[in-house]
């Protein structure tokens, strides 16, 4: 039994709503995939805040229609399509399902779009090699500690090297 008008168009209007919401969009081809494998996926993908929507390509086509922000997305949406909607950490999710192709060895990314410019496969893959959140935090931290330690030892240094003078002056005036 096929879909009815109200169903279908509720369908639209969750989909404009998870692209509202979205970053970045990576679509791929699923042929091939179980069901359980479709779940895999998404679980594998809630981790980094994705959510994996698949739908007939004609309403994905509707739900984009007059956002001029996944206008480049349409030259994708052919074949099977799903979508991978990105939030906030585009790279660990483009990872995630990176190690999932890996382990699966049927699905192939056709291309993502970032801030309404279209990415090609090779561009989206890319991401993947992109640090995550949690690793510029990090990155973030450590230079800023690093920097602390600097200060630290600096005003440390004036009060010691002011000793070192005074006692080599002390030194030199006993000799």
């Amino acid at each position: 039994m096929g879909r009815t008008l109200a169903n279908k168009q509720a369908l639209v209007a969750e989909l404009e709503t998870l692209l509202s919401e979205s970053q970045a969009a990576v679509v791929i081809d699923y042929a091939g995939l179980s069901v359980a494998q479709i779940g895999d996926l998404r679980v594998r993908l809630r981790e980094s805040g994705t959510v994996c929507k698949i739908s007939k390509n004609t309403l994905l086509k509707r739900a984009i229609d007059g956002k001029e922000q996944w206008q480049e997305m349409e030259s994708l949406l052919t074949g099977t399509s799903a979508v991978l909607l990105t939030q906030e950490d585009i790279g660990s999710a483009v990872k995630a399902y990176k190690k999932f192709q890996k382990d699966t060895k049927k699905t192939e990314i056709r291309g993502a779009v970032l801030e309404g410019r279209l990415l090609a496969q090779k561009d989206a893959e890319a991401l993947a090699d992109l640090p995550t959140k949690d690793e510029l935090y990090a990155k973030i931290a450590i230079a800023i500690n690093a920097v602390a330690t600097k200060v630290a030892v600096g005003i440390k240094e004036v009060p010691a090297s002011i000793g070192r003078g005074i006692k080599a002056y002390a030194e030199k005036g006993e000799e």
